[in-house]
């Protein structure tokens, strides 16, 4: 494993598994934590276990007066964080590459799904606007960093709980009603499903950090729960035929569902408590 990594991984997909017991197709456990148990300050907040991959997401939702050329829309900013105390390979400092390139991701499945229509946010037309600010900092890394972010995401804006804002004619002050509060609109649930591409031919799914080191490429399908596609992240890498990549989408689809169940499962057994 240490001298010849490859040919020790050929040796176990030959037989179709891999060296951690999982088939090519099989997915780390997965689970997921929400609310006030991950971090009380956030106005909502998840954690996501993907293996042994741990991301926790805390989103803070401020008030803002909305830019001039999108008077009716309010802000999401997301902000991927990799410390080094999440693997070895990560430096302290500002962000690294691969953080920028996680952040920009999430932006654009946000954006792509319409998960959040941003007119939602608005409050008062050119006058105030929330922000939401969703920080998802990843405590332990081992591969398939996107996956668990976009879950973790999802979870905590799930779990989001934003006072009645009115704004006083009068003194047109805006006014916070604490007592009332009200889940953000989801309208759609986007889910990541990763793929790593090993010999420029075989599939894995949900590849650890070692798996990603020696993969050819890597390539990320997001889908929503109609099974649309949202977004294809395929950053350089060996190439995919059309069948090999309509093979990552059926099973992301399925792989949606299985998220949806598990999310749907977990806020059920909070509100029922």
């Amino acid at each position: 494993r240490t001298v010849e990594p490859l040919e020790y991984y050929r040796r176990f997909l030959k037989e179709n598994c891999r060296p951690d017991g999982r088939e090519l197709g099989e997915f780390r456990t997965t689970t997921v934590n929400i609310g006030k148990c991950s971090i009380t300050t956030a106005d909502g907040s998840a954690l996501v276990k993907l293996g042994n991959t741990t991301v926790i997401c805390g989103v803070k939702a401020e008030l803002a007066a909305p830019a001039a050329d999108s008077a009716n829309k309010g802000y999401i900013v997301p902000n991927v964080e990799l410390p080094s105390l999440c693997a070895e390979r990560f430096r302290s400092g500002p962000p690294g590459e691969e953080a920028q390139a996680a952040s920009q991701f999430i932006a654009d499945v946000i954006e792509n799904s319409q998960m959040i229509v941003k007119e939602d946010l608005c409050i008062a037309n050119g006058k105030l606007a929330w922000v939401l600010y969703c920080d998802i900092i990843c405590l332990d890394y081992d591969g398939n960093l996107l996956d668990a972010s976009v879950f973790a995401l999802l979870a905590a804006l799930k779990n989001v709980q934003l006072p009645l804002v009115t704004i006083n004619e009068e003194t047109g002050l805006s006014e916070v009603n604490l007592k009332q509060k009200n889940s953000l609109i989801i309208r759609k649930h986007p889910v990541a499903t990763s793929f790593a591409v090993f010999d420029d031919t075989l599939l894995i799914v949900d590849p650890t950090a070692e798996e990603e080191d020696l993969a050819t490429g890597t390539v990320t399908i997001v889908t929503d729960e109609e099974g649309r596609l949202c977004s294809v992240h395929k950053p350089g890498g060996s190439p995919l035929t059309g069948a090999k990549l309509q093979d990552c989408i059926t099973r992301a689809i399925t792989r949606h569902k299985e998220v949806k169940k598990l999310i749907d499962k977990v806020i059920k057994s909070i509100t029922s408590k």
